[in-house]
């Protein structure tokens, strides 16, 4: 599947045409198409005899003279304007833009220092502007021309033999040998070879594309030139002996004037590298084609075919990276900056693991080191893409319908709340738009233009109160207030609606049990606390994570862990407890277990497990260790008894904003417990890595370092 382009509207895009016609000169001027494959061709055929001339992307001998100042500085002004536009079209990825222009400068600049293929590798979730950033960087440095897209699932491309190779694919294309160009290998991670349990995968179609990512020269397909040179030694052999009965049986009649048949001739002169049209090249005798057969063979140079100066983007998804998101296509709760700040993390360590998940080491170092990867979108990009959508459907009413529409603040917050699933990308986002706006915006231009409102205003879009209904609203030629309302189906919200108040009210009282010991504990707010959603039943905290536990925030997590309990108990009594804490359990005593059986941190030292493995050399006594853990929660529990007897009145404010609003973000928890005279931290440090390290560890080595020196 490929990537689409959500971002580009028709302003933008009728500027970047404009800028095409400039760009285009940036490896020289362009020859029309016949005038430059007459040259290739006989850029070719001079092969043949030994003679190798590589040329530009025009079809002109290649200069062995440096490029002018002015040449230079032209190029490097294509690709700074290339960046911008895409910039202005593609939201979201501006790191990203300035990682692969700066891994393609010295192709474009200065391509006389390119002797292999420019390898730039695109990694994302789907969604996210892989596929049509490489289109549009290529009509933007005039290589549409030159441009070679490729589905590596297989299956996208017909049967034929010549789909199935890249060198087929780019013998077809207006890429010519030893010229630049560009070649996407688009859905890269269907093309795996390694299954899941590490053995071989079958694999049919474009075997080649491994010997073009190592040097870029690619040998023939010998195996056809075998079978040209069998069929020429079976037409002598056959015509030697059937000389006088074919004699006898084409007595008066006119000779054959076609000797090879279409298939053979298109393989031949496509291996000789020919410049002769098909029809000449099928009438060619046995003898002559012998002959260009000898002394290709004799043309050492000849061989291979050189794509050295391609620029190829290996663009793919690979779930393996993003394991913590890429599978929760049903989430649409969880705030995109969380998604956002998880998959900002990621680093070519990350891609090169998940590689391996799939390919074999030769193959993953064939991809090289320039491996650049999207972070899912921020919820600010997802907000301004809604806004570029509003603006271009009321745009477009406005120029059909002569009506111009302004859509309130409250109805692009809903969008945002019914359409982004941030573990998705874009896609759902237009569909949920669409779906929302379309026929909204018809009815309500229609409704206009029938009731005769005066069409120099702007009609206000919103929702109605209780978020059924797009509200529209103008005023007559009179002056007096006019509004209409037409039905819209937010299914989200609807989802999100915890109708029954017993069961919100249990959800309140257990997310709140939770959030408050974890502020305690860890003098940190969580990222978001929501009872109102849509993807299950329930309701969640979301924390961040820590990258190092130590003995202490192992206890405190199984104490934030079994808070919702305790706080059911607490307001509802022991009795009213419910099976809602089931999975907390679940989770509790398995980080119990590992404290106890694999950490060594209550007194066991020796690794406690059970194996049915002659060679694991382990403790498996574990009886013992049942107890323990016990012990352990039991604790914990008491514990978490103990800090929200301490902070009812804390609690009970928690409880009454989830009831009021469904969720609390950051600051507002910030602004809660500090109200109730408590101050914890709002936010994660910035920087690429927002995992938490909550011990001062390098003051205390300060200390034991000047303890040391003291002595």
């Amino acid at each position: 599947m490929t990537e689409t382009n959500p971002y580009s509207n028709g302003s933008l895009l009728h500027g970047a045409h404009g800028l095409q016609g400039r760009l285009t000169q940036g490896f020289g001027p362009h020859q029309p198409a016949g005038a430059a494959q007459a040259k290739a061709g006989a850029a070719a055929a001079q092969a043949v005899q030994g003679l190798s001339i590589p040329s530009d992307p025009s079809g002109q001998p290649i200069s062995h003279n440096p490029p002018t100042t002015a040449t230079l500085a032209l190029r490097q002004q294509t690709l700074a304007h290339a960046a911008a536009q895409l910039k202005a079209e593609l939201f979201g990825i501006d790191d990203v833009i300035d990682r692969v222009i700066d891994a393609i400068r010295a192709w474009y600049v200065l391509p006389q220092l390119i002797s292999r293929p420019v390898i730039v590798c695109l990694w994302g979730l789907t969604g996210t502007g892989k596929t049509q950033l490489t289109r549009r960087l290529a009509q933007l440095l005039g290589f549409y021309d030159r441009f070679v897209e490729v589905q590596m699932d297989g299956f996208s491309h017909g049967a034929s033999y010549r789909s199935s190779t890249i060198s087929g694919m780019l013998g077809d294309s207006g890429i010519h040998e030893g010229a630049p160009g560009m070649l996407v290998l688009d859905e890269f991670q269907r093309f795996r070879t390694v299954d899941t349990k590490g053995g071989d995968v079958k694999v049919e179609r474009y075997q080649d594309v491994w010997t073009l990512l190592s040097d870029g020269r690619l040998p023939p397909a010998l195996s056809a030139l075998s079978n040209i040179e069998r069929k020429l030694a079976d037409a002598q052999y056959d015509a030697e002996r059937a000389e006088d009965e074919e004699d006898e049986k084409r007595a008066g009649k006119a000779a054959y004037r076609f000797q090879l048949d279409a298939w053979d001739a298109q393989e031949l002169k496509r291996m000789l590298k020919l410049q002769e049209p098909l029809g000449e090249i099928m009438q060619w005798p046995p003898g002559k084609v012998q002959s260009l057969y000898t002394r290709f063979q004799q043309s050492s140079q000849a061989w291979e075919t050189d794509y050295s100066k391609l620029l190829v983007f290996v663009c793919g998804n690979l779930d393996e990276m993003y394991h913590e998101t890429a599978q929760r296509v049903e989430d649409c709760d969880t705030d995109a900056d969380i998604f956002h700040r998880l998959t900002r993390k990621l680093s070519l360590i990350d891609v090169k693991k998940a590689l391996g998940e799939r390919f074999k080491p030769e193959q993953i170092a064939r991809l090289g080191n320039e491996h650049v990867i999207y972070p899912s979108f921020s919820k600010a990009t997802y907000e301004r893409l809604i806004q570029n959508l509003c603006h271009r459907y009321v745009h477009d009413i406005a120029a059909q319908c002569g009506v111009q529409f302004h859509i309130g603040q409250d109805l692009r917050d809903e969008l945002y709340a019914n359409a982004v699933f941030p573990a998705q990308g874009t896609r759902p986002l237009f569909s949920s738009v669409h779906a929302i706006l379309s026929a909204n915006l018809v009815n309500a231009a229609l409704w206009v233009l029938e009731q005769q409102l005066p069409l120099a205003q702007t009609f206000a879009i919103g929702l109605s109160p209780d978020k059924r209904e797009l509200r529209v609203s103008g005023r007559n030629a009179s002056g007096t207030e006019r509004e209409s309302r037409f039905a819209v189906s937010l299914e989200l919200n609807r989802l999100k609606q915890r109708a029954n108040a017993d069961f919100r009210a249990l959800l309140a009282v257990h997310e709140a049990g939770h959030a408050l010991v974890y502020c305690l504990l860890f003098g940190q707010a969580p990222q978001e606390v929501k009872i109102n959603i849509a993807s299950f039943e329930g309701g969640y905290n979301s924390f961040a994570g820590l990258k190092v536990t130590t003995r202490q925030n192992a206890l405190d997590m199984m104490c934030v862990g079994l808070a919702g309990r305790v706080a059911e108990a607490m307001v509802f009594g022991e009795m009213a407890c419910t099976t809602g804490a089931e999975q907390d359990y679940k989770q509790v005593t398995a980080e119990a277990a590992r404290y106890v059986r694999h950490l060594g941190f209550d007194g066991r030292i020796s690794r406690t497990d059970v194996t049915l493995e002659m060679d694991n050399h382990i403790n498996t006594d574990v009886a013992p260790s049942n107890a323990a853990i016990e012990a352990l929660l039991q604790t914990q529990y008491q514990r978490a008894q103990a800090l929200l007897s301490e902070h009812q009145a804390t609690l009970n404010a928690l409880v009454s904003a989830l009831m009021a609003h469904g969720m609390i973000a950051q600051t507002e928890m910030q602004q809660l417990l500090c109200a109730q005279g408590l101050q914890i931290r709002t936010s994660a440090p910035v920087g690429a890595d927002e995992t938490l390290v909550l011990e001062p560890f390098a003051q205390r080595l300060a200390q034991f370092q000047g303890q040391c020196a003291a002595q």
